[in-house]
């Protein structure tokens, strides 16, 4: 493919709450075997496209963990490859990324010292699946400046916190404001751009001499009766993770069999990391329904509608109910945990009971199961 890749892992979110707290967004777990990066590294590489940069910040000790081998994405290449960037001090600059326009800026060499001419930009935060190709054809036809991925959410689902887009009849950009208080139309970028490579470095030098440091913002926003800048509208599956009920419904679409059939049974496929561990076991007395089990787990009580992640023991007469267990979780005799999400490496002691009443309840426990004596 003619273009190379920037994949923004960089940000924080506080309303993912405690599940933020020790990795970055594009870190979280997703449905059992995953982490939300994986779909839009996966889009890339089905894409063809050869070189990537992901452009990481906050808490990124698991995420560059995660990338730490590029072949699980097709990435172990001579030529190309995944390249990780973080935020370097130099002598002319002791800056942590200030936007994610900055982000690019401070690694601009990588766009200057490369050869194709388009660049795609996306989100590590998103649940999907895409061609960029034909983004990039749309891009060349409508002769565009700058194309962003767009989609028409359903009237039921709160935009607000979207950036809001308006085209016109030819699908050309007349409007886009971002996290407005009341949204004008319910068609929201799903934060996906595709821009000719000199043209980004010119537009990012000119906003860093302007001091102006969004990507959105300051460019998207800024030039959209300067530019020709176009939507293109998609149909499929498409989610961001922004906040701790966005985890939540993302993980439980998975349930759905017409969700896993698209990502798991039609191709393209979604490529991760993968571990060594054995199949999950169902002990006697085990009653399984409607949930995802990953690998390494044991189950010993009752799992209903819920996705257990790796490594996850459950004692038994438990009760696990519309919940999500990450990665690396003990849970006690004899518990009851409903509309819960439990955060990795807890230790949940028998006997107890864990219920979210008022909406989704984050159960991070202190007890330590690795203390040195």
């Amino acid at each position: 493919m003619r273009a190379l890749g920037i994949v923004l892992a960089g940000g924080n979110n506080h309303r993912m709450r405690e599940l933020s707290a020790k990795r970055a967004i594009s870190a979280m777990p997703i449905v059992g075997s995953y982490r939300s990066i994986d779909f839009a590294l996966s889009s890339m590489t089905n894409s063809h496209i050869q070189k990537v940069a992901v452009l990481t910040q906050y808490n990124a000790r698991s995420l560059n963990e995660h990338l730490s081998s590029s072949k699980w994405w097709d990435f172990g290449r001579k030529q190309g490859g995944l390249f990780v960037f973080t935020p370097i001090v130099t002598a002319d600059n002791s800056n942590w990324y200030r936007g994610t326009a900055d982000a690019i800026y401070q690694n601009l060499d990588f766009l200057k010292q490369s050869h194709e001419p388009y660049v795609v930009i996306a989100s590590g935060d998103c649940i999907y699946k895409m061609d960029y190709n034909k983004v990039l054809e749309y891009h060349i036809n409508k002769q565009a400046d700058i194309t962003v991925v767009c989609k028409d959410m359903p009237k039921d689902v709160n935009v607000d916190r979207y950036g809001i887009i308006r085209m016109n009849e030819d699908s050309r950009i007349e409007e886009f404001e971002e996290k407005p208080m009341v949204a004008k139309t319910n068609t929201v970028s799903c934060g996906i751009y595709v821009i000719r490579r000199r043209l980004l470095i010119e537009m990012i030098e000119k906003s860093n001499e302007e001091g102006r440091y969004d990507f959105v913002a300051d460019i998207l926003i800024r030039y959209k009766s300067m530019k020709k800048i176009y939507g293109y509208k998609i149909k499929d599956y498409w989610k961001n993770i922004a906040s701790v009920e966005d985890y939540y419904e993302t993980n439980m679409d998975f349930l759905k069999p017409e969700v896993r059939n698209y990502f798991f049974h039609e191709y393209p496929d979604i490529y991760s990391k993968i571990d060594d561990l054995p199949p999950a076991k169902y002990n006697v007395g085990s009653k399984v329904s409607n949930s995802l089990v990953s690998s390494g787990s044991i189950i010993n009580g009752t799992v209903e509608n819920s996705i257990i992640f790796k490594k996850v023991f459950v004692g038994n007469n438990c009760h696990i109910k519309n919940s999500i267990i990450l990665n690396d979780v003990y849970i006690g005799d004899n518990t009851y945990i409903e509309n819960c999400i439990v955060e990795s490496r807890d230790t949940i002691c028998a006997n107890l009971r864990y219920v979210g009443e008022d909406g989704i309840k984050v159960l991070v426990e202190q007890n330590e199961r690795y203390q040195v004596r």
